[in-house]
């Protein structure tokens, strides 16, 4: 299927047929933790990239970029952008600004208040991510939205794909796409992530994992990870570095729930409902291992809501245990 190795969720249908309690996951600073076909399609080009990957968390700007006002003749300078994955401009963001999105009473069965609580948060989302990438020099514009009850096709392929109900974002018309009724109820013998949570904030959570593509789209890292992907020679090779990018996803998701814990609101239980959620989906026995284990998955959210910081989300430099 055109694009397959796009369809990036944290969210691994079949978590939800073995969905249980575990202990919640403990805070790490940066933790010390592939799919089995990739299509020729490479993520749209970013125009702005280039440095040596460096070991450095806190990521330097690399050289700057002159150019002159047509209007004033003065020459100005604009440093380039370090779209590397381990180096990335983006790790220099800091913390996500608090962002006013309060979430209006949603029940995740009724799809017509599901699919108008997605687009009204990811408007949120774009004010939040557009200001902390802005402090950076990352150009931004928000993702398009496909949110229908039953799903469609699109870009990348079918949305759910066949088998499955989670979301996807497709970098090659920057659109997240999504079946609200596969989401909420499941589809055929998959279960949905309404038996894992009925409250709204989990699913707004999958779907910020779906943002942190776009971001990570945005920043190069998409690119980055897809040419390492491509230059890989195992299969082992290709998923580990699959886990890392959707971890990493799931750590963005983390780090924008808290922005808008307040207003949303996320009281202690919900925040709670969230890392319970998280820590039961991703890879299990007999399927793929392309998103982390489910204990890692809840860590690396868990990691973005109390740690709060883009080099927090550092992957990349993570232990191989840690994006297992």
């Amino acid at each position: 299927m055109i694009a397959a190795v796009f369809v990036l969720l944290v969210i691994g249908s079949a978590a939800l047929k073995s969905a249980r309690h575990a202990e919640p996951p403990s805070p790490v600073a940066i933790p010390t933790f592939a799919v089995p076909t990739f299509s020729p399609y490479t993520p749209k080009p970013f125009p702005t990239s280039t440095s040596a990957p460096t070991s450095n968390p806190r990521p330097t700007r690399s050289s700057s970029d002159s150019s002159t006002s047509s209007d004033t003749g003065t020459t100005t300078s604009r440093p380039r952008l370090n779209t590397t994955l381990t180096g990335n401009t983006l790790y220099r963001a800091g913390s996500l600004p608090r962002t006013a999105c309060r979430a209006t009473s949603t029940n995740v069965f009724n799809d017509a208040q599901l699919k108008s609580l997605i687009l009204k948060t990811g408007q949120c989302m774009s004010r939040t991510w557009s200001a902390a990438l802005g402090r950076v020099g990352i150009d931004f514009a928000p993702p398009h939205y496909a949110i229908t009850a039953r799903g469609g096709r699109g870009a990348c392929g079918d949305f759910p794909q066949r088998g499955s109900i989670v979301p996807y974002y497709c970098p090659r018309n920057t659109t997240i796409y999504a079946s609200t009724s596969a989401m909420s109820r499941g589809r055929g013998n998959q279960r949905g992530y309404g038996s894992l949570s009925s409250w709204h904030g989990a699913i707004i959570g999958m779907m910020a994992h779906e943002y942190g593509h776009h971001v990570q789209q945005l920043s190069g890292l998409a690119n980055s990870w897809w040419s390492k992907t491509l230059s890989s020679r195992t299969l082992s090779g290709r998923l580990a570095l699959s886990r890392r990018y959707e971890l990493q996803a799931n750590c963005f998701s983390g780090m924008w729930m808290r922005s808008v814990a307040t207003s949303y609101p996320i009281p202690p239980v919900r925040r709670n409902n969230l890392f319970y959620f998280f820590s039961n989906v991703g890879d299990w026995p007999g399927y793929p291992r392309d998103h982390g284990s489910p204990p890692n998955s809840g860590r690396w959210f868990r990691q973005g809501y109390e740690r709060t910081k883009a080099y927090q989300c550092n992957t990349w430099l993570a232990s191989s245990s840690s994006t297992s």
